[in-house]
């Protein structure tokens, strides 16, 4: 078993003890303010410095480790990270193009690798390895002239394919790759790490499996073998493929390859005729008899757009294609003009074409043709005669149901996956891999050791300040009440389900439920619903909120909706006229949660109720807080969220969300949402909402923060720079705008959940739930983390399926002088504070409000032009309340 070296220990410190080292001199904080004296709760205090607006770029790095975490109890644990020895010192970069352009990327490693094995001897018998796209590399200087090498390769880039093409390659040398420098990065002689050789080696450690398997991104998958009978189909003819992950990462003392377990979503390999059966959800012995209606049309083509077809009428010629469309008419009533050998023009079915062309008399005349690319061809296919082509990864956001049952199927416990990761590595065989051997690359087959703590959890309070201790990251609420309820006096209650389903009866019986739950838990619903509407459909749903606001005004506290299946369109507008609007909280509540009144799911609506209307569920005991918890503090969380990945639409936007809590408990939190341009991950209009966060801070405490802590979800390694660059002046430039002198100490931490690091206890005694995870609180800080800079591994939460996931921090500004075992603490016990479920959670409450705050802003029909509140309300500015809890 490897095992690594628990590090250089560093006791923690006080935060008053240290000496402030966020990038030279902590920028000191603001008094607090005074009531009436605006200026001067952000004017800075004689110590302070000024922030460096527009400073030098090259001076905003991240700061280095404080030192190790030392709070905790010690855990062995096992990782899915391999050591890496990489002996070779210098490797070869080299650039290549191809004449003509190969339409796809495995078409370009096909030629690499006919020219690697036709031309050995003038390429000095080198191995390459190729990313298939343009980058080259080589262990050996190639021996060309002037440094490049022509070729002309031809080969079949299908075994379809009846004639050879030919390419001509010019591969020409780029740079030298000092692979020496990783040494000095992992000794800590810099903190400038060499993307440029880590580039190398992970294109040199998958050469391997992306001659054997299908790549997407960093990882690679084979097709479900049929007898094995494990072929998970996820409807519409999509099914799963399982693979793995692997990547090369840098650590403390070594560099690392991860590997992990991947599943994805591809399509399945079948006639087009099959796929329409799938797509419209028919039974596999339900016959297509009929055209199809228009609705389904529209459907069949949102489900093949953009999915590659081959033909099946032209024997070993698979020719294929890219679909566009679907023709409205039929085959036998598409008409198209037919070139005849004496020269005349005439009009001709597709049917008849087909029957005279290819002697095929098509068997569903009725149905549409598929138009493929390119378009000023028009090329119209039937369907029966074509097949989906194999291998194509589904980028298209699955549906609610598929997900859910992508994750039911393809989850392991922890010791499952841990046993497949150990078979991954066997079936890899990096002792006998090719490429590893060219560049003298090795690998040490067993995953690495090492010592992790346990963060103890804080205790917290509920009403009456009573404490509790949450075991294992869960507690509940019975016989507990909340900290601050808030009562209800005025609601409504609306129902969009047939008469059947929720009548008068079932109606009275939930609400006396629900109150009676709300007065167990000091959050008193005090009557009845002063609303009550009822329909099938939401056409009058704009009407009846005019009709409660009309007749109750502000004393309409809630609006509670029971949603049938059928409500999906309605939810949007339910939230759309709520927040927007109207500015009244909104709960929609699924049919049968209402049917059923368990009291456990009354207690969950309860919490979110609460949140909504400004009450306070739990809080962190006053003794375990925080040092920075004990003066004036905003908590921002900050996400960008994206269109699905097949959208390629421009004009479909991207999200920008930023929260901030918004008392001393950090429970409260007002929220932000922007649109920004198509996929830009760097917020744009950050300053803005800072700045309006910064002032409803003051208005809810009336106190000016000290201190920011901003936790920013959704960046990559490789956006680092840009994000501290951006993001931070613009968050220095928002304190600016309140008072030139107001400088509170910013602290930026990363959070990350995409990434394939996963714990394993050692011992059997330290595995916690029925998955056999790590227990929540579970914090690493050593051996695996980046070689210099602050970063750490927290599961913060109790894994209930699967393997849990550690979220990963990484800090890239620190004015504030956290040392490890104060941030890690902080952020463990922020995650206890999310209002919507009695345990912690992967994710600080700000984040996760984040989230929350973006995706609702994506509900929204009618979306203005900056901000979702830029509309406003009829009756509150919706950044005073939790409307996303």
């Amino acid at each position: 078993m490897s095992s690594r070296g628990r590090g250089r220990p560093s006791p923690g410190k006080g935060l008053s003890s240290r000496t402030p080292t966020g990038r030279g001199t902590r920028r000191t904080t603001s008094d607090e303010r005074k009531p009436g004296t605006d200026a001067s709760a952000y004017s800075k205090p004689e110590e302070a410095t000024e922030h460096a607006i527009g400073g030098d770029q090259e001076k905003m790095k991240p700061p280095r480790r404080p030192g190790i975490g030392t709070k905790g109890r010690e855990i062995a644990l096992r990782t899915n990270r391999f050591s890496v020895n990489v002996a070779i010192e210098t490797i070869h970069h080299y650039d290549v193009k191809f004449d003509p352009e190969p339409r796809k990327a495995k078409y370009n490693v096909k030629i690499v690798e006919m020219l690697t094995s036709t031309f050995s001897e003038e390429l000095g018998g080198a191995k390459p390895a190729y990313d298939s796209k343009a980058n080259l590399f080589t262990a050996k200087l190639l021996p060309f002239p002037n440094k490049e090498g022509k070729f002309c390769v031809k080969l079949k880039l299908d075994p379809d394919d009846l004639e050879e093409k030919c390419f001509n390659v010019v591969i020409r040398w780029v740079a030298d790759v000092n692979a020496r420098q990783l040494k000095d990065v992992l000794s800590g002689r810099t903190q400038t790490f060499p993307f440029d050789v880590l580039q190398a080696l992970d294109i040199i450690m998958r050469m391997t499996p992306r001659l054997r398997f299908h790549t997407v991104g960093r990882s690679v998958f084979r097709p479900p073998d049929p007898r094995s009978g494990v072929q998970i189909e996820l409807g519409q003819g999509r099914e799963v493929w399982f693979g793995y992950h692997q990547s090369v990462r840098p650590s403390m003392w070594s560099l690392d390859l991860t590997v992990n377990v991947s599943a994805t979503a591809f399509y399945e390999d079948c006639s087009v005729l099959e796929f329409l059966h799938k797509a419209l959800n028919m039974r596999p012995e339900q016959e297509i008899t009929r055209p199809l209606i228009e609705r389904d049309r529209i459907k069949f083509l949102r489900e093949i757009k953009g999915l590659k077809v081959s033909v099946t009428h032209l024997g070993r010629q698979k020719r294929k294609y890219s679909v566009i469309d679907i023709s409205h008419d039929s085959v036998d009533r598409l008409v198209f003009p037919l070139l005849q050998e004496n020269g005349q023009t005439v009009k001709c079915t597709v049917a008849n074409y087909f029957l005279d062309k290819y002697n095929i008399k098509l068997n569903y005349p009725f149905l549409p043709c598929l138009q493929v690319a390119p378009k000023e061809k028009n090329r119209f296919l039937p369907i029966e005669v074509c097949r989906i082509t194999p291998g194509q990864r589904c980028v298209k956001k699955l549906t609610e149901q598929q997900t859910a049952q992508m994750i039911r199927r393809t989850a392991r416990s922890a010791p499952d996956r841990e046993q497949e990761i150990k078979q991954i590595i066997s079936d890899a065989a990096f002792g006998s891999d090719p490429y590893l051997q060219e560049f003298d690359i090795t690998v040490d087959p067993t995953m690495c050791e090492l010592m992790g703590r346990v963060l103890p959890a804080p205790h917290m309070n509920t009403g009456d300040n009573e404490e509790f201790y949450p075991r294992g990251g869960v507690w509940d609420m019975r016989d507990r009440t909340f900290f601050e309820g808030k009562s209800i006096d005025c609601w409504a209650l609306l129902s969009f389900t047939s008469e059947r389903e929720f009548d008068q009866k079932a109606s009275k019986y939930f609400s006396s439920q629900l109150q009676r739950m709300s007065r167990t838990l000091n959050m008193p619903i005090t009557r009845g619903p002063s609303f009550i509407r009822s329909a099938s459909s939401t056409d009058q749903l704009g009407l009846w909120f005019d009709e409660m606001v009309e007749k109750f005004g502000s004393d309409l506290a809630l609006v509670i909706v029971i949603t049938s299946p059928r409500f999906r369109a309605g939810y949007d507008e339910v939230k759309r006229l709520g927040d927007l609007v109207y500015g009244i909280p909104t709960q929609c509540i699924q049919l049968r949660r209402a049917q059923e009144c368990k009291p456990q799911v009354l207690s969950n609506i309860c919490l979110k109720l609460n949140a909504k209307l400004g009450g306070t569920n739990y809080v962190i005991s006053s003794d375990e807080r925080s040092r920075v918890l004990k003066e004036p503090v905003i908590f921002l969380g900050a996400d960008v969220t994206h269109p699905a990945q097949g959208e390629k639409d421009e004009r479909c936007p991207s999200i920008a969300a930023v929260v901030g809590s918004m008392d001393r408990h950090a429970s409260k939190y007002a929220g932000d949402v922007r649109m920004q341009k198509h996929r830009q991950e760097i917020i744009s209009d950050l300053t803005e909402m800072v700045k309006q966060l910064l002032e409803e801070f003051y208005k809810q405490t009336n106190k000016a923060p000290k201190r920011i802590v901003f936790y920013r979800d959704g960046v990559s390694e490789g956006q680092f720079q840009q994000v501290l660059v951006d993001e931070l002046r613009a968050i220095q430039a928002a304190c600016k705008l309140l008072h030139p002198d107001y400088c509170p100490g910013i602290t930026m931490v990363v959070v990350q959940k995409r990434h394939h690091t996963r714990f394993f206890p050692v011992s059997p005694k330290d595995q916690a739930g029925k998955c056999g995870n790590v227990p929540a609180g579970t914090v690493v800080d050593r051996d695996i983390v980046h070689p210099s800079e602050f970063d750490f591994y927290l599961c913060s939460h109790q894994g209930v399926q699967g393997t849990s996931r550690p979220t990963h921090y990484h800090v890239l500004w620190d004015d504030n002088a956290f040392t490890a075992d104060e941030l890690q603490l902080l952020t463990y016990h922020l995650c206890h504070v999310y209002v919507r479920c009695t345990r912690s959670v992967s994710l600080p409450a700000p984040v996760y409000y984040a989230h929350l705050a973006a995706y609702r802003a994506r509900c929204y029909k009618e979306r203005p032009s900056t901000s979702f509140h830029g509309k406003p309300s009829r009756r509150q500015n919706p950044l005073k309340m939790m409307y996303f809890a």
